[in-house]
């Protein structure tokens, strides 16, 4: 049975586990019947014209894990960013484990969305906020929302500063000989709030797995969110990441990806403005070799005045990789005063490795400045002689070159301690001891 016949022949059994008369009945229906009419995105859909799925839809994945898979601290302990105090929402092939997690009540509602969507204290906030920005139309968020019941929920109360950040990390056991996973996350945060949170999706082992996550964000009046998305999983994790942020007046959120591992990764990022003097900040960093794919679709919608956008993502090729830069700006007639920069830049380290970009910009105000820019190459020839020149070594010369490309976007974390450990991954994809004191 092809994966799309078997999830659909699942729903009803599926709803019935969770409750076939709960408010969320409808949304599911629509959700599954928009999933069964489109079936999966293929290379036909302009938004997928270089991304194909077909090799990733041929494994036979279990929709649902079989059993209750337990791991120990020991086993997992170098994902966790153990440097810092954390709160930390853990899940094992899809279920919540108590055991690994720490969460808190300390004014702020750190949660399940299995509990929110089913208790009756969090309705209001559920028939507010759930599936509100959320795609209707886009076929594998539909299937998500078809099948939501677990992930993270995050609401933090009007004026909160969460001193610590947010872990939410999804682990696979590989007890499954392939998996299929759906989180789905709903983030609210107050007015004037502020809050850090940092998401991965990690395998234990070398089975299939295939994650198609959502994630919801409300920030509300001069809320500031900055969450960031550490994609460094074995070459057999598969991922789709969506996510869709709602933005208040003068409200500041930022979303940093770093996407190292993986065999084929889609990031589709969504933000709508909803008031005047938002500020938003997509960043990302790409480091992938092998046959790896990993393809960022971007959307920033200017709908009200007075509002900036900043895009910067740096992308570094090896062997046979393959990368993908789709980012739209799109500034509608009463965005008037706009300020959008997107940047896009691509070094390739070798002959077999591709680059697709496609910048976008669609302007329907006149007083608005607006700029993108995308450069492809390879390493400066010239600056790698000047440095061997002077007794560095080839090899650690193209890494600080590299480091050096991609650091306008590693400064920009506020988390000294992500910020470490983001810079160890690196030089660890680049194969050199950079010398900084990690």
């Amino acid at each position: 049975m092809e994966l799309k016949e078997k999830l659909i022949s699942s729903f009803m059994a599926f709803e019935e586990q969770i409750d076939v008369h709960s408010d969320l009945h409808d949304i599911r229906t629509a959700a599954i019947k928009n999933f069964e009419h489109k079936g999966f995105p293929t290379k036909k859909e302009e938004a997928w014209k270089y991304t194909s799925l077909n090799s990733v839809l041929k494994n036979d994945y279990s929709v649902f894990p079989k059993h209750e898979n337990a791991i120990e601290f020991a086993e997992v302990k170098k994902y966790f960013l153990h440097e810092i105090d954390t709160y930390k929402v853990i899940f094992v092939d899809g279920k919540f484990t108590s055991f690994l997690s720490a969460t808190t009540h300390d004014g702020i509602d750190v949660c399940l969305m299995s509990s929110a969507l089913n208790k009756p204290k969090y309705k209001m906030v559920i028939d507010e906020y759930f599936n509100k920005i959320a795609s209707k139309d886009e076929s594998l968020t539909s299937l998500n929302t078809a099948f939501a019941n677990e992930g993270a929920y995050i609401n933090i109360p009007k004026s909160k500063v969460v001193e610590k950040p947010i872990e939410i990390i999804y682990f696979s056991t590989g007890k499954e000989n392939a998996l299929m996973l759906q989180p789905r996350n709903l983030v609210i945060v107050g007015e004037n709030a502020h809050v850090q949170i940092i998401e991965r999706h990690q395998s234990l082992n070398e089975n299939p797995v295939l994650t198609n996550s959502v994630t919801e964000i409300f920030a509300q009046k001069r809320a500031i969110v900055d969450y960031y998305k550490i994609q460094n999983d074995l070459q057999s994790a598969n991922l789709v990441d969506n996510t869709y942020i709602s933005q208040k007046q003068e409200s500041r959120v930022s979303v940093h990806t770093f996407s190292f591992g993986g065999n084929i990764t889609r990031n589709n990022l969504n933000f709508y403005h909803f008031g005047e003097r938002i500020d938003s900040t997509l960043k990302g960093i790409t480091i992938i070799g092998n046959k790896q794919h990993v393809d960022h679709y971007t959307l920033v919608h200017h709908a009200t005045p007075n509002c900036e956008s900043h895009q910067n993502y740096k992308t570094i090729l090896a062997d046979s990789a393959t990368g993908v830069f789709n980012g739209k700006i799109y500034v509608e007639k009463e965005a008037q005063k706009t300020d959008a920069f997107q940047q896009n830049n691509n070094i390739l380290l070798g002959d077999k490795a591709t680059i697709n970009a496609k910048p976008q910009l669609e302007i329907f105000a006149d007083d608005v400045k607006c700029s993108h820019g995308c450069t492809i190459g390879q390493l400066d020839e010239t600056a790698m002689f000047y440095m061997q020149q002077r007794g560095i070594p080839k090899k650690e010369a193209k890494a600080l070159l590299m480091y050096a490309f991609s650091n306008e976007v590693i400064e920009s974390i506020k988390i000294p301690e992500l910020k470490q450990r983001i810079t160890k991954i690196i030089a660890t994809k680049l194969g050199v001891n950079l010398g900084f004191d990690l």
